[in-house]
């Protein structure tokens, strides 16, 4: 019955922080209208700065409150080295001088100013078309994905401690919840896909990457700071992680596996070429279905929630409240599931790829 509480609980909180933190201000949307596409392709975006909420002064402007984040830029003409924090663009607001380079942040992406005003170059079309700096700053996504990384050293070293200590003794603990997990990917995954004598050589990986996709799938559930973050639904991160998957699947490969690519047994001659030009894609569709399977499945989550939120503003009737909140209240819980299903996908088909590449012929 506490569990129940706590889950309505977690929902109300979840609606109500979105909200407030999504579309501000009641007069603004009265003017405006809601731009629902804007919100949440905003929302699921990386950023400099981590939003929490929007307050008013005493003039009734209103005012964003975030989480600076630190803002790192490589200038190259003349070569630059700046640091700063994201709050010295006032969301966007202001430009930022440092030496003989102005910088603005516009729509998330930093640009070259023209002048220490902040004016951008435009082409005919109205785009932009102002120079861009290297930018390696610490986004929300970085920040979270450090985040987790934290986390998981501390786990990963309190189990192995606990192991040192209680040898031979029930796991209890932090020990008692990471084992059963370790086990389901040791005896569920890794064995069935590589094989009792080479999968201890994976392990670790496999390991690494079900647990670093399920926090972030989980900590991006989280409505309010330092949750939120769509690690997963980026591109760019899965991309990373499909990547790591087909440099250890083609590293450790065999000879078998390279002679099934470039001289397949049993085919005629003539068809060789095909199959070789058709083996060579396969190597990369895999790793981009990796990439794509995970990056769609967490996006279209965080979309379909924000979706079912927006409704109440949309209509602007608290007569669709009720309805949202049951249906938000099904994704969500269906977003629980779907977090630790695509970490399992993910690491099964990597196991699975690896597994193809390091068989031995029977």
């Amino acid at each position: 019955m506490i569990h129940r509480f706590q889950n309505i609980f977690f929902i109300l909180f979840f609606i109500f922080g979105v909200s407030t933190q999504i579309f501000g201000s009641e007069g603004a949307q009265e003017k405006k209208g809601v731009d629902v596409n804007a919100i949440i392709f905003e929302h699921i975006a990386d950023n400099h700065s981590w939003h929490l909420w929007d307050v008013r002064d005493d003039d009734g402007v209103k005012q964003a409150v975030a989480f600076p984040l630190p803002i790192i830029l490589v200038s190259t003409s003349p070569f630059a080295f700046d640091v700063f924090w994201s709050s010295e663009f006032h969301h966007g607001d202001h430009p930022v001088t440092r030496g003989n380079n102005t910088y603005v942040l516009n729509h998330g992406t930093i640009y070259y100013a023209q002048n220490t005003q902040g004016d951008l170059e435009y082409d005919e079309e109205g785009e932009i078309i102002s120079a861009k700096p290297i930018d390696i700053s610490i986004t929300k996504n970085v920040f979270t994905m450090l985040l987790v990384s934290g986390l998981m050293f501390w786990l990963f070293v309190a189990v192995a401690k606990a192991y040192k200590k209680r040898s031979g003794l029930a796991p209890r603990g932090v020990q008692g919840f990471m084992e059963p997990i370790i086990l389901f990917v040791r005896d569920e995954i890794a064995i069935p896909n590589i094989g009792h004598k080479k999968y201890k050589i994976f392990l670790p990986y496999l390991l690494t990457a079900f647990f670093f996709i399920w926090f972030l799938n989980l900590i991006g559930l989280i409505p309010f700071f330092p949750g939120s973050a769509n690690v997963t639904g980026n591109i760019a991160t899965t991309a990373v992680l499909a990547m790591f998957t087909l440099v250890i699947t083609n590293v450790y490969a065999n000879k078998e596996y390279w002679r099934h690519v470039f001289a397949m047994p049993g085919l005629p001659a003539w068809l060789l070429p095909i199959m070789i030009i058709v083996e060579i894609i396969s190597i990369f569709t895999k790793p981009f279905a990796l990439a794509v399977r995970l990056f769609a499945n967490i996006t279209a989550g965080h979309i379909i929630v924000l979706s079912l939120v927006s409704l109440i503003f949309i209509f602007k009737s608290l007569s669709v409240a009720p309805v949202s909140f049951f249906f938000v209240l099904f994704m969500d819980v269906l977003e629980l599931f779907v977090a630790t299903l695509q970490a399992f996908i993910f690491t099964m088909l990597s196991a699975l790829f690896i597994g193809m590449a390091v068989a031995e012929e029977h």
